[in-house]
């Protein structure tokens, strides 16, 4: 998963600022160590956090920039595929349902307790994990340093109305895995993760990782690589912290008819108008509570849209990755293990 979420920068200062480095086997040749941005980058690191410039020369020479990086960052080339019901079937799939299923029985100890702190229902936090990696199965395959440093420093820059903003976030991100591993005394070109640097289980990116990672099964470490204790923590703390609501609503579905609900769509995922004011735009929904909601449109082509109205909890699941289609998926998700398993 990649949470977008608003950069929130903790200065760890450490003069030895050691960070353990796997044997070097690639060529200093062509590496990110010899390029100006990259200097800066480490003049910065070392002023702002104390980490020693010669181990940042070192790290960025044994790394070069990784093309399938690049590739799977790029949007798609006809935009106008995209479909909620391919999406959703993808999603929400057999080997995800039993194997999510499995995770909550063999798990079910610690989902009840960090459900009962947090208030995130226990079948949020199996979906979320069963959608980022099919419970462990998909944790990825990229070194994060080598990924991170690949978006941070060589962002497509024929993606202009993104590029500035994408690459500074990455930048932002191979700072935070820097502290990570210097505080987890990681190996630094060992940590694998997604194309975008999200780590283990429940695909953290490390500002996420260091802002909200729990120490769930209590050993004094943060794993979400090999904890799934520390994952479900995790992700019930990373929810709560940013507003979950206990027993609230995520989405209702709802009908949406005429050209005033174009005027609903331009307000985005932010719930802002009650079903009852939505009303006069030509939205109905029965089964819906008289809160603020989104108007939320899933389009796949060639079918008619469908419609659904998100509620603080939609919004608050999108915090975890910005997506409508993926909060629906992860509410869908877990209504059906809900069913399965109660």
């Amino acid at each position: 998963m990649i949470i977008f979420s608003r950069p929130i920068v903790i200065a760890h200062l450490c003069v030895s600022a050691i960070i353990p480095l796997i044997p070097s086997t690639a060529s200093a040749a062509a590496d990110y160590a010899t390029r100006p941005e990259v200097q800066s980058f480490i003049t910065e690191m070392h002023e702002k956090h104390g980490f020693n410039r010669a181990m940042l020369n070192d790290a960025f020479a044994r790394i070069k920039p990784l093309p399938m990086v690049i590739r799977a960052v790029r949007p798609p080339r006809d935009p106008t595929i995209r479909s909620w019901q391919v999406y959703r079937a993808r999603n929400v799939e057999a080997q995800r349902i039993a194997l999510g299923l499995r995770f909550w029985h063999e798990h079910q100890e610690a989902l009840a307790r960090y459900s009962a702190q947090s208030g995130v229902p226990e079948e949020i936090i199996v979906a979320i994990i069963g959608i980022e990696t099919i419970y462990g199965r998909t944790v990825g395959r990229f070194g994060a340093f080598a990924a991170l440093t690949t978006l941070a420093f060589d962002y497509p820059d024929d993606i202009p109305e993104t590029a500035p903003a994408r690459a500074a976030l990455f930048r932002h991100e191979l700072e935070e895995l820097l502290l990570l591993a210097r505080e987890t005394k990681r190996n630094l070109l060992s940590i694998r993760g997604s194309y975008a640097g999200a780590l283990g289980l429940p695909q953290f990116l490390p500002s996420s990782v260091r802002l909200y990672g729990v120490d769930g099964d209590n050993d004094g470490n943060i794993d979400l690589d090999n904890s799934p204790e520390d994952a479900i923590a995790s992700v019930a703390n990373f929810l709560q912290q940013h507003g979950w609501q206990r027993n609230g609503r995520i989405a209702a579905n709802a009908r949406a008819d005429g050209e005033k609900i174009a005027d609903l769509l331009k307000l985005d995922i932010v719930p802002k108008l009650t079903p009852t004011e939505m009303s006069a735009y030509g939205v109905s929904s029965p089964d819906a509570p008289n809160i603020p909601a989104a108007l939320i449109d899933l389009v796949t082509p060639q079918q008619a849209t469908e419609y659904r109205l998100g509620f603080n909890n939609f919004y608050v699941l999108t915090r975890y990755n910005r997506s409508s289609f993926y909060a629906l998926a992860v509410n869908d998700l877990a209504e059906t293990l809900s069913r399965a398993y109660r």
